[in-house]
């Protein structure tokens, strides 16, 4: 990866940084999106930790809570990552869409558990349970369309200024 698409990996978290502190719908951030985009388009899988990055500096300004309902949110991403790192070998339209979608059920299950298992605002039994997923439907449509809508942004800017680039040097060399 050239010195080019790094600084532009590292604006996309910047920008997922200040969208999380500006003011939003709940539930409504870049955050999952970049992590599937950095999966996709960082050279290893080191550059998973980026939107992670990014998570801890926006946290450092809104505040931090409960460790591990934390640790289930930035696990989330780490795993969101991962996902963007299959999504490389298998990029099309239909499958960054799927893998944003996937991406929001995964974020949805695993951080609405942890809060079920570690706070104390459920009872601790199925219908405890099932009441958090029940309650966390409304934040779960913000987050679909989201990770949908900022996944198609991200990835569909990337793909044109790379086509952009691509049809730029052609022309050069003709």
């Amino acid at each position: 990866m050239n010195k080019k698409n790094i600084l532009l990996i590292l604006i996309i978290c910047t920008v997922a940084v200040v969208a999380r502190l500006i003011p939003h719908l709940p539930n409504f951030s870049p955050l999952a999106s970049v992590a599937l985009f950095t999966g996709v388009y960082g050279q290893s899988k080191k550059y998973i930790i980026l939107p992670l990055i990014a998570l801890f500096i926006s946290d450092l300004f809104i505040g931090f809570y409960k460790f591990e309902i934390m640790l289930s949110v930035y696990g989330s991403l780490a795993l969101i990552g991962l996902l963007g790192m299959w999504l490389k070998k298998n990029k099309n339209f239909l499958n960054i869409t799927t893998s944003a979608l996937a991406s929001s059920l995964l974020f949805f299950l695993l951080t609405n558990f942890a809060v079920w298992y570690f706070g104390t605002w459920y009872s601790h039994d199925l219908a405890g349970l099932a009441w958090s997923y029940t309650l966390a439907i409304p934040f779960f449509k913000a987050t679909l369309l989201s990770d949908i809508s900022y996944s198609l942004i991200i990835f569909g800017a990337w793909e044109a200024i790379a086509l952009a680039i691509k049809h730029k040097k052609l022309a050069v060399v003709k």
